[in-house]
């Protein structure tokens, strides 16, 4: 029988292990004491070395009995008070512009009378406090603050700004402003009080505790540095710059930095300025937010102006001139109606390529409010555009010329706004133009007489103006401002001087006539049955809400036009961007106006054929969609033409510029083959129609 032994069991012939302790004990009590003393040891060394208050630090060697520093010494006593005495230390407020006035010691004893002392600040920064008492002939210095040295100790915060503020020389205008020396502006309409109170309830109140708002920030540089480190010159331009947005300035304060720099900040009645600068650098940073209606857009150029004081370069000694970048952003909630009739809401074009990105450098060219829309004109450019082609001829870069690659030898491109919405960009326009203009000119075998609904700016007339073809163009243009700026600040786009047979401007070419009047009233009055090609150009409503006066959605004037074609007429419109597959029936969507355009045309039974296209290179964030719609189903062969054949007609009817360059561009055969079959994106939206189209089931197949 065998047996096992037990796991655990010793066996007994196995030596004896003595057990013996590992480590050092440690009293408890020994470890708290060593800890309390080094505890005590470093609050001692802090109190004697680091940033504290004299009247903290004795008291607290006193009880623990080490000696006072000799630095100290002269704060033991101050004419009998004890440090348990509060000192308080302000500062007398200084005229605008003027020195800082010596800070004021106040001494308060229980035992003896309050003193009152002026003291001086030295060119060491240490605060000096004489006797002034008449009976002492000891003019000796009581008091002396010695200064502390920069530190990066988080507790020197405070000493790192100065206690000098610029204050305004007139009263803080407080509390309800209920007695403002003037009237307040709190009606959009300026009723006066004059004016019966029942008016005024029926105007607009400009209510300044509505949820809204207007937010401007503003950073220049190449600014001057003695201009950014003086609190005085700063403070006076911040209160220029109020007046000149039409504002109320209540307060403002106003900190020097150290080493450099200033931090200001103005309350505002309708809510607040402030700045900072960077002396070394040259920048100055601002922002003003305000409550009320009046825009602050057009007190941009003087706050540029009051702020960016030109600095010297240090090597060339030559002035550079200011750089400045801005956003305007409108703030708070608004109501639907508020943010539709606002050009700057964030939801129109103005806002989201102009006015609301930091980070585009813009100028404001004009900007024009008609009887019949505003009118906007700016040059813009982004930090990350680089140098065209024509900037290298210009400038004269060659192949390896590192300018190639640098910002700020980018030429700024040119924008055109009606109402907010985005019309043309003058650096691309030719690659619009002329994917609105030639595909349906080419889609007639000769037009001779051609109409143009709006295109104030040139551009379309233009290139209708290079075909041979063309006898008369009848231009119904709604607003004669428009063509009046374009021809002063679009010149590229309204430029027909080197089209064989045309004028320096296209307006004034012989072939054109311009009326100024609405296209639907210029329709409704003259019985027209004779264009051979009529192209809408003219901004694309893309909203949620109802346009009724648009032309998209008057079936009635797009009869109209349908029927002043010629019986081989075409008609072409841009129709705004072009959809994706992930968009849901246009007639649900932001597209409605389009979709209701489109039915019109479907439903007409003069048209004969519909072409739907795309350009992605006309300069917007999406790519544009284009209409050609014909009376005559012969358009369908000029239509899906081959590419030579296309090519030929360009030759044919174009021809050449007067120095024998090309005419067009961009537009040739090869892009009428791209235009000849739309992206699947729209059979897929198409198709999305209720009922569904017969042919949408035939979709896929050989």
């Amino acid at each position: 029988m065998t047996t096992h032994p037990q796991p655990n069991a010793r066996n007994r012939s196995d030596p004896l292990i003595e057990a013996s302790q590992v480590g050092y004990a440690i009293d408890v009590r020994v470890f708290l004491a060593i800890i309390t003393t080094t505890m005590a040891v470093a609050f001692g060394a802090g109190v004697m070395m680091g940033p504290s208050d004299p009247a903290l630090v004795i008291p607290v060697l006193n009880l623990m009995g080490m000696p006072i520093p000799p630095g100290l010494e002269q704060y033991r006593r101050l004419d009998g008070m004890n440090f348990d005495d509060s000192i308080s230390v302000s500062s007398a407020a200084g005229k605008f512009g003027a020195d800082y006035r010596a800070p004021t010691i106040t001494t308060h004893s229980g035992s003896k009378k309050a003193k009152i002392q002026q003291g001086v600040i030295s060119a060491d920064g240490n605060i000096v406090i004489h006797d002034d008492d008449e009976d002492d002939e000891d003019d000796n210095v009581r008091i002396t603050q010695p200064r502390r040295e920069a530190t990066n100790h988080i507790a020197t915060l405070g000493q790192k700004i100065r206690e000098t503020h610029v204050n305004i020389d007139t009263p803080v205008l407080e509390g309800t402003a209920d007695d403002l020396p003037f009237e307040r502006d709190i009606y959009i309409s300026n009723a006066s009080g004059d004016e019966d109170i029942d008016a005024m309830k029926n105007t607009n109140l400009r209510d300044q505790t509505m949820p809204s708002g207007q937010h401007l920030l503003v950073d220049i540089k190449n600014v001057d540095a003695a201009f950014l480190n003086s609190e005085s010159r700063l403070a006076e331009a911040m209160v220029k710059s109020v007046e000149a947005a039409g504002l109320t300035m209540l307060s403002y304060h106003c900190h020097s930095l150290h080493p450099a720099g200033v931090s200001c900040v103005g309350v505002l009645l309708e809510s607040h300025i402030s700045f900072h600068t960077w002396p070394d650098e040259g920048v100055i940073t601002l922002d003003m937010f305000t409550t009320s209606s009046k825009p602050l857009l057009p007190a941009l150029p003087e706050i540029e102006r009051l702020f960016g004081v030109p600095r010297v370069n240090a090597e060339t000694g030559e002035e550079e001139e200011p750089v400045s970048v801005w956003s305007h952003e409108l703030r708070g909630f608004r109501t639907d109606e508020e943010r539709r009739a606002n050009v700057y809401d964030d939801n129109s074009d103005l806002s989201n390529w102009i006015t609301s990105p930091l980070e585009v450098t813009k100028k404001q060219i004009v900007t024009v409010k008609t009887e019949i829309q505003q009118i906007d004109i700016w040059d813009a450019s982004e930090r990350e555009d680089l140098p065209s082609y024509e900037d290298g001829v210009r400038l004269g870069f060659g192949p390896d010329d590192p300018r190639w690659m640098q910002h700020e030898y980018a030429s700024p491109t040119r924008l055109l706004f009606l109402d907010g919405a985005l019309l043309a960009i003058a650096d691309s326009d030719a690659e619009f133009h002329e994917s609105l203009v030639h595909p349906g000119m080419f889609a007639h075998p000769s037009p001779k007489n051609v109409a143009i609904l709006g295109g104030g700016d040139g551009a379309t007339l233009r290139e209708v103006l290079r075909h041979r073809s063309v006898e008369k163009v009848t231009m119904i243009e709604k607003d004669a401002k428009l063509v009046e700026l374009a021809r002063v600040h679009l010149p590229k786009m309204c430029n027909c001087s080197e089209i064989v047979g045309s004028t320096e401007v296209c307006f004034d070419d012989a072939r054109v006539e311009l009326v100024y009047q609405q296209p639907k009233d210029y329709f409704a009055l003259n019985n027209l049955t004779d264009i051979d090609f009529l192209v809408l150009d003219g901004t694309v409503p893309e909203t949620d809400r109802e346009v009724p006066e648009h032309w998209f959605n008057d079936k009635k004037f797009v009869d109209a036009m349908i029927d002043s074609l010629s019986e081989n007429g075409v008609l072409a419109t841009q129709v705004g961007t072009a959809p994706t597959i992930l968009d849901p029936r246009a007639d649900l969507s932001v597209f409605r106006h389009r979709e209701r355009f489109i039915n019109s045309l479907e439903a007409n039974p003069k048209i004969k054929s519909i072409f739907i296209y795309e350009e992605a290179h006309c300069g917007f964030y999406e790519p544009k969609a284009f209409l050609v719609a014909c009376r005559d189903v012969t358009c369908r062969r000029h239509w899906y033409a081959e590419t030579d054949e296309i090519d030929y007609a360009i030759y044919d009817r174009i021809g050449g510029l007067k120095d024998g360059k090309p005419s067009l561009v961009h537009y040739d055969g090869a892009t009428q083959r791209s235009f000849q079959a739309p992206p699947r994106a729209w059979e897929t939206v198409y198709c999305r129609r209720e009922p569904e189209p017969f042919e949408c089931a035939y979709r896929g197949l050989d």
